[in-house]
């Protein structure tokens, strides 16, 4: 009779020790896909803000062409793509990128105004290709947002915060929209 206790016992012990491995390896596992969800979406940022600098020359080459006397708009974007080209981490691409667009924006409104400009078909064509990395600039910080709350998520939920700084993992900062962009805009009629 002590000989079957002692075996279910030892059963018993090694079934747990067996659950507690397991649930060390899976959320070591899961900090390390959402980790690296988290690194693709930031490098997918990167991709469209730098197809969005590409692009640049060649929509203001364009307008340069039908607009001449709008010198101060194209050094403005010239350094802003500049910056945005020399920028090191996430933060700073984003803020480049943002104000790149800003920019952006008022080299368009220029360009609106220029009838023949508008009717020319690479400026359309180049707005609709700056249109779509756009979406897609938008799209990939949405992702990278929902992937750093999953992680937030999973940090913070028990018992994964053990495991998180049983890990020693790191938060993770959310891509933040600055204060400027979050007025809204002003509509005369």
């Amino acid at each position: 009779m002590m000989l079957v206790l002692a075996t279910w016992l030892l059963v018993i012990i090694l079934v747990l020790i067996f659950l507690i491995v397991i649930m060390f390896i899976y959320y070591y596992n899961r900090f390390v896909v959402l980790e690296n969800r988290i690194d693709n979406s930031s490098a997918q940022i990167d991709v469209q803000l730098k197809k969005r600098a590409e692009l640049v020359p060649s929509l203001v080459k364009v307008v340069k062409g039908y607009v001449k006397h709008e010198k101060e708009i194209y050094d403005k974007i010239t350094k802003a793509r500049t910056g945005l080209i020399k920028s090191r981490d996430l933060n700073e691409k984003v803020k480049a990128g943002d104000l790149l667009q800003g920019f952006l924006s008022g080299l368009i409104a220029i360009a609106e105004s220029n009838p023949q400009l508008r009717a020319n078909e690479n400026y359309l064509h180049l707005q609709q290709e700056l249109s779509a990395i756009e979406d897609k600039v938008a799209f990939a910080r949405q992702y990278y947002n929902d992937s750093v709350m999953d992680y937030e998520n999973a940090s913070e939920k028990f018992p994964g915060v053990f495991f998180f700084k049983l890990y020693g993992r790191k938060r993770k900062d959310f891509l933040k929209i600055p204060e400027s962009q979050r007025a809204y805009p002003k509509i005369e009629i």
